[in-house]
């Protein structure tokens, strides 16, 4: 099948949007100077990620069709976290010229794949050379004429809920920089999240008061929520959920540990069934775990 540079650029685009099927709010995909996507609301909820080689992810470790949908779950996450159903990706693909371009198709199929579990589709992108590949991938959203539910509207006296599994991609991380290959549940979970996308449309129909997904940590992504909204957030430990696959570290992995794409939320009454309540607002500010300051070692891009 040769390299992307034996295929070139036109030649590699073409091969890859053939794999990549027309989603419902796509009115023109691949093919012109732009694509066009429906916006029904008059207003389009929008989100971009940059991920790395080396950074976000390292080909030894995850395989293209892996990355691809891990790379699609995030952004897709932020946009079901603002109260939104996701409509579309916008796709910039750079890589050296010698990769593969099975490789390449791979990762389009993650792509692909992961949209259509959140029902959304690739509406378009670019692909260019670089010395390591690098994805930035700008995900698109509805509110279908909703508010959006943002960072700033918890108030004193909410319950917070969390929905998703917390700490997983922590742990699998963990066993793959110490060298191990199991628990593979942990490891697939490091490889490809699994966001609950159907967790904006619960929140929203449970009156939630604030949202968000949970990417670097619970504790660091409430602390978001409680310094937006001018409050304090109080977690109790014995009720964050922790299964024991995740072992004796469960705790510390739930609480600090990213990209499980989980979502939390603030709720002024009862929390969605499927949801797991955690802890409840209170006045003040920051958070706190069982009344003390909360461990450390949530993710920080800037700082190792």
């Amino acid at each position: 099948m040769g390299t992307i540079g034996e295929l070139g650029e036109f030649g590699l685009i073409g091969r890859l949007t053939r794999r990549l099927p027309p989603g419902p709010a796509v009115r023109l995909g691949p093919g012109d100077d732009a694509a066009v996507v429906a916006a029904p609301d008059g207003s389009v909820v929008a989100t971009t990620d940059l991920l790395v080689e080396g950074r976000h992810f390292r080909r030894d470790w995850s395989g293209p069709y892996d990355i691809g949908r891990k790379a699609a779950a995030q952004n897709l996450a932020d946009v079901v976290a603002m109260g939104a159903r996701p409509t579309a990706l916008l796709i910039g693909f750079a890589a050296p010229a010698g990769t593969a371009a099975e490789w390449a198709e791979r990762l389009y199929d993650g792509f692909a794949d992961e949209c259509a579990a959140a029902g959304a589709s690739v509406a378009g992108g670019d692909v260019v050379s670089a010395p390591l590949i690098t994805l930035a991938v700008t995900a698109l959203g509805d509110l279908g004429g909703a508010a959006p539910l943002t960072r700033s509207g918890a108030r004193p006296g909410d319950l917070v809920a969390v929905r998703g599994r917390l700490g997983f991609a922590s742990a699998g991380l963990a066993l793959l920089t110490e060298g191990r290959d199991a628990p593979e549940e942990l490891i697939a979970a490091h490889r490809r999240p699994e966001p609950p996308y159907g967790a904006g449309d619960e929140a929203r129909a449970h009156g939630a008061t604030a949202l968000l997904d949970v990417s670097d940590g619970l504790v660091q992504d409430l602390g978001h929520i409680a310094a937006a909204s001018g409050v304090r957030i109080e977690i109790d430990s014995a009720a964050v959920p922790v299964p024991e696959a995740l072992g004796p570290d469960g705790l510390r992995h739930a609480l600090t540990g990213g990209e499980d794409h989980a979502f939390a939320g603030t709720f002024p009454g009862a929390v969605p069934p499927s949801w797991s309540r955690i802890g409840v607002v209170t006045a003040g500010s920051g958070v706190r775990v069982d009344g003390r300051e909360p461990p450390s070692g949530a993710w920080d891009h800037f700082a190792r």
